[in-house]
């Protein structure tokens, strides 16, 4: 993994590459990869009273500058949350436009055990679209009924540290959990 040279996360909403494996991100980054982060969806069904439309992908860019990730890097689709799945052609089409265009050769998207009815749509479909690139699933543990890990990245605190920072510039979800500070330090020394 820790060789691969051009890296993929793929979101299927603002936020959930950076909950997933935003420490990750700040280490590969740090490494000199180059990294592209595609996100499905803004949200805008869910967004808390008293946010503007769009208002989370405009937060996603401020949480990727602190990694450090080129803007031309962070490609943004307009899928509408928590309706993945009647659009799951459309999407692997789209999965399949970056495969060609970025040429990974690593892949980021939600586990497999994931609930969440677009974070499950985006899996299956990346499966398919990069079947022939590694891929790795992030865990987002309140989305998951069992866990089941496989796979670890030793990080440095100052990669915690940034992922802290990332999310922080997501102001439209800090009344959430797993937002706060202490959690995120507990779940990744759990």
């Amino acid at each position: 993994m820790l060789n691969s040279k051009t890296i993929l996360i793929l979101a299927p909403h603002p936020d959930d590459g950076e909950l997933g494996c935003g420490a990750t991100i700040a280490r590969l980054k740090d490494e000199g990869k180059d990294i592209y982060y595609a996100v499905f969806s803004p949200c805008n069904k869910s967004l808390p009273e008293g946010f503007k439309e769009n208002q989370i992908y405009e937060e996603l860019d401020n949480a990727l500058s602190v990694f450090g990730i080129d803007k031309e890097h962070v490609i943004k689709f307009n899928f509408p949350v928590r309706d993945f799945p009647q659009y799951r052609q459309q999407i692997l089409e789209e999965l399949i436009v970056l495969r060609k265009n970025i040429h990974p050769d690593l892949v980021f998207v939600p586990n497999s055990h994931d609930v969440h009815q677009d974070h499950q749509t985006l899996h299956a479909e990346a499966k398919r679209a990069f079947k022939h690139i590694n891929i790795l699933g992030y865990e987002l543990p309140w989305n998951n009924m069992q866990m089941r890990t496989d796979f670890f990245v030793k990080i440095e605190q100052n990669h915690l540290d940034r992922k802290i920072k990332a999310l922080a510039q997501y102001q439209s979800q800090q009344k959430r959990i797993y937002f706060q500070r202490d959690f995120i330090e507990s779940l990744s020394m759990l």
